[in-house]
Order: C-alpha cells, then structure tokens, then sequence
C-alpha cells in the first residue's frame, strides 16, 4: 500500500475529500480535521476530569509523583 501527501486549497478542500471517498480503490482519509476532532475530545475529557476531582469524585497523583514517574 503507498501513501499520498495533497496539500489543496480551503476552497476546493472539501470537494476533493468528497471526490477521494468516491473512489473503490481509496482505503482510508486521514485529514487535519481528525487530529483537531482528537484534540477537541481529550480536551473534553480533561475538563470532565477536572469537574470530578474538584467534586472529590476522582482521585489524581501529585506533580511531585507524576515527575517522579517520568
């Protein structure tokens, strides 16, 4: 299998993705907008995190221990 860089521009992006998933012989679109969409939601589960060690629901280790780990 070979892999293949496009760079396009914002105005012809999308139609090129449309035009990429129509085709048999195209196996898997990575896109910027995956790593952003990865992003969004590992934000999400730190705030969610956040919400349960302030409500004392969640336990964390101390920066101390967590440096110490490393």
């Amino acid at each position: 299998m070979r892999q293949v860089t496009i760079y396009t521009t914002d105005k012809e992006y999308q139609h090129f993705i449309e035009l990429a998933k129509n085709l048999h012989y195209v196996k898997k679109i990575e896109t910027d907008e995956d790593s952003q969409e990865s992003v969004l939601a590992n934000i999400k589960t730190g705030l969610k995190e956040v919400s349960l060690f302030k409500k004392g629901k969640l336990k964390t280790t101390s920066a101390k221990d967590f440096l110490n780990e490393l």
